[in-house]
């Protein structure tokens, strides 16, 4: 098993290595499919902070996500602002949507809090729906800007972010702040009796989340070219960030990224036999999660506290 220092050497080596990819030869359309595999990657880690470490299950991450995405794209579509003012205010707008619901939200017990996400999710695709035009609707809205015509450099653009949040959020989680929210998420009463503010720490981990979520989601339709429901609101986004992150590991952070990767070129690669591809990366993530609960990494990287 790794410890943390080897660890974040490890995944610098494996970004390092990741970089030269565009240099091996490999084509377009595997870049391609790196890159969104990459911002589905960040996705999962920043729920794997929120379910891992601080105990809270966000059955609706493409809320925040879909949040962050609609406010870059429609600025950027009506206000003709650049992306690199777009995506700032759309991380920004995920963060502050996230503490609108979160505040609320983490004050109730039991599965309400993932109730409320999941229904944030359904509300944000009404509102886009019933404003259709001004949102585009479920057909979405074209953007005049993307970030790079190249498939290289889109790629690095991804790995870029990927890299950054995988490498703040593996050390932040095995930090005495990642501590206390292991602790909150495990037992709050006692984490609380030892004079640990539980929900303002949830919360802290919570904005993080929508944070980060909100600047890959913002990142994500300035590579496609195009915001819509289907690519960042829908539900099924939501469920495949959340297998990915559990599929990856609990509590690794690293393994989100893992288990979008996996997911994505797995699901590519079992294309040619038609619908069974989804069956069958479906069946594999059920038996991972069934018989071996720590994960792809959960074997492989030392979780302090656990």
């Amino acid at each position: 098993m790794m410890s943390t220092p080897k660890t974040l050497l490890g995944t610098a080596a494996v970004i390092a290595l990741m970089a030269l990819l565009p240099f091996a030869g490999v084509g377009g359309y595997v870049l391609g499919l790196m890159t969104s595999a990459l911002y589905f990657g960040v996705f999962a880690m920043g729920w794997d902070l929120l379910f891992g470490f601080a105990g809270e299950v966000n059955f609706g991450p493409s809320f925040l996500i879909g949040v962050g995405a609609y406010t870059a794209g429609l600025l950027n579509h009506y206000a003709h602002w650049p992306i690199i003012a777009c995506v700032p205010v759309g991380a920004l707008a995920a963060v502050v949507a996230g503490l609108l619901l979160a505040v609320p939200a983490l004050r109730l017990s039991g599965p309400y809090f993932g109730l409320v996400t999941l229904v944030a999710v359904l509300l944000l695709q009404n509102v886009i729906v019933i404003f259709a035009g001004f949102t585009g609707g479920e057909i979405g809205l074209d953007l005049p800007d993307v970030l790079a015509i190249s498939s290289r450099v889109n790629y690095w653009y991804a790995l870029g972010v990927a890299g950054i949040v995988a490498l703040g959020l593996f050390a932040l989680s095995r930090s005495a702040v990642g501590l206390i929210l292991q602790a909150s998420g495990q037992d709050a009463i006692e984490a609380a009796a030892l004079g640990f503010n539980v929900v303002r720490h949830k919360l802290a981990a919570f904005c993080i989340s929508a944070l980060v979520s909100g600047l890959a989601g913002a990142m994500l339709v300035f590579y496609l070219g195009t915001v819509s429901t289907d690519s960042v609101v829908d539900i099924s986004i939501g469920v495949q960030v959340i297998i990915a992150a559990v599929l990856g590991g609990r509590r690794t952070i690293l393994g989100g990224a893992v288990g979008a990767i996996f997911l994505i070129v797995a699901g590519e690669l079992l294309r040619p036999v038609g619908q069974l591809s989804t069956f069958i990366v479906s069946a594999f993530a059920l038996l991972v999660i069934l018989f071996f609960p720590g994960g792809l990494l959960g074997r492989f990287i030392v979780r302090e506290g656990a």
